[in-house]
């Protein structure tokens, strides 16, 4: 394995520049650059599985799948090669803009499986999504109701901390927080979608996802809320989406 001293970082702008930039079938922009020990077939099935109705809003990006991508000095490097050095000052992904086109550069290389780089992928990709689009009226209804119906867990962190600052209460009476509840909209959708795409690609159980922060979401809760972005968003021809509650075997 090469050092880090014999590894030459370049800059994430001339890494575009000569990355081999392609469109998948579902309209995504993509490319994979260097060391990246993910196959080519493997990373169009990835892409690929990013439902065509989200494209759209996503024509302005562009996906790098690089070994590291590096920001500790302030302008964003990649990587190559691996090296362990560079590993530990490698991040799981860093944004760059280039004219008209917002880049988002994955570390393949920090993540030991299939599915950790599924989900960095896909969480970049919901969050990109909903900035843009926005939250489906429709979605914000079912999550609110669930919250106000006192549904053990979250999505993620920021959606749980968020749904928590939405239903403080002050002076023993219930306020609704606006800017709290808009922000826990946006963070269960993107984390919805996001799972949703997960499910699509990889095989994967859901207490994966368990962080030690937060509770949870209730699993039939999840499968509500995968479900309705399932219906505003049908997976791609070739792509399949089930919820299984219990494995076989």
């Amino acid at each position: 394995m090469p050092s880090s001293a014999q590894i030459e970082l370049w800059p994430a702008e001339k890494v575009a520049a000569q990355a081999n930039i392609g469109q998948a079938p579902n309209g995504i922009n993509f490319a994979g650059w260097g060391e990246t020990r993910v196959s080519e077939p493997d990373l169009e099935r990835l892409v690929g599985s990013v439902p065509a109705l989200l494209a759209p809003a996503l024509r302005s990006r562009a996906y790098y799948f690089v070994p590291l991508a590096i920001s500790d000095t302030g302008e964003v490097m990649i990587a190559p090669s691996y090296s362990v050095d560079l590993g530990d000052r490698a991040v799981c992904h860093r944004n760059a803009s280039f004219g008209a086109t917002e880049a988002v550069f994955l570390s393949t290389r920090l993540v030991e499986d299939r599915f950790g780089l599924a989900f960095e992928f896909f969480i970049n990709v919901a969050h990109n999504f909903t900035d843009v689009a926005g939250v489906p009226e429709s979605f914000s209804r079912l999550v609110w109701s669930q919250a106000e119906s006192q549904v053990r867990g979250e999505t993620s962190q920021d959606a749980w901390e968020a749904r928590r600052r939405a239903q403080d209460s002050r002076n023993g009476q219930k306020v609704i927080d606006e800017r709290a509840r808009s922000a826990y909209y946006d963070a269960s959708f993107a984390d919805s979608l996001a799972i949703y795409m997960l499910s699509i690609a990889v095989d994967f159980d859901y207490h994966d996802l368990r962080e030690r922060e937060y509770p949870l979401l209730a699993a039939p809760a999840l499968a509500e809320r995968l479900r309705h972005v399932a219906g505003l968003f049908p997976p791609n021809p070739g792509y399949e989406f089930q919820i299984l509650y219990r494995r076989k075997g």
